[in-house]
């Protein structure tokens, strides 16, 4: 994932972005939420800014020893856009620690403000290197197809985020299932593929592939093409988010939630009630 900051030495990154890294690793410590991140920028920040605060905390975890799979896709929402006066998606990092097994328990504690989307995962066979990727380079590259529950998380109190502070916060990784069964392209239509989601037995979201910049394809082909333009293109065998297919709602301890993709099945999550061990 390039940035403007790539080829700068350590101490040539401005202090305000090293601060707001730090401030946003700090609540992943902690397990303490933290201000929003846009106030240690003089004029609230800029995207590319933003994105130099995730790299810099991306880089962290990669000399930890934690091992990047993919990418997520947000912000495909188009009233969420509006919403931040944005006219774009964003992307963060997926780290294989973020995977929790169809049917899991996410542990009590484990994040700090969690709320659950439906998505279509898509797993790449080949390389998209191109600047300007097309629906052909997309559908040629992917290999394969999951229905994914994504646990979004935000380190900002109270979620009050702009786009400065989730694309900071890695887009508001969480974690990530995946169901187990997959789907070749050939056999779903992504576009029409209807979603319905429920928390504990009731349904809390409906939608359908259109939902999602008009067809996860798009939100696809929009992020190959962005992270070429990066220097950091995705490879075969990269995870992709698509984004989500209907509203996020939050989760509690104890909720349980299942997502049901048609042509791609079912995918599930439940979190550890309050007062379970972690």
């Amino acid at each position: 994932m390039s940035t403007v900051f790539d080829d700068a030495r350590p101490d040539a990154v401005p202090p305000a972005v090293v601060k707001a890294a730090d401030l946003l690793a700090e609540a992943t410590r902690t397990r303490a939420t933290c201000p929003p991140v846009r106030t240690l920028f003089d004029d609230g920040g800029d995207l590319e800014t933003a994105y130099a605060v995730q790299q810099l905390n991306v880089r962290r975890g990669l000399d930890a020893g934690r091992r990047i799979v993919g990418r997520k896709i947000g912000l495909t929402s188009v009233a969420v856009q509006r919403q931040l006066g944005v006219d774009q998606p964003d992307f963060g990092a997926l780290f294989a620690d973020m995977a929790v097994p169809d049917g899991a328990e996410v542990t009590a504690g484990q994040l700090l403000q969690p709320k659950v989307e439906a998505e279509i995962a898509f797993v790449l066979g080949r390389d998209l290197p191109d600047r300007a990727s097309t629906v052909v380079d997309l559908l040629r590259a992917v290999d394969f197809a999951l229905p994914a529950l994504e646990i979004v998380d935000s380190r900002v109190r109270n979620w009050d985020i702009s786009l400065v502070d989730t694309v900071a916060d890695n887009a508001s990784c969480g974690l990530y299932v995946l169901g187990g069964t997959p789907v070749p392209l050939t056999r779903v239509d992504v576009r029409a593929a209807m979603m319905t989601m429920t928390r504990s037995g009731v349904i809390a979201s409906e939608g359908t592939g259109a939902d999602c910049l008009g067809s996860p394809l798009n939100a696809a082909v929009w992020l190959a093409s962005a992270l070429a333009e990066r220097g950091d293109p995705l490879r075969a065998g990269d995870l992709v988010l698509t984004g989500a297919l209907g509203p996020m709602t939050p989760a509690a301890p104890g909720d349980e939630f299942e997502a049901h993709i048609s042509e791609l099945g079912s995918v599930r999550v439940r979190f550890a009630p309050e007062g379970a061990q972690r």
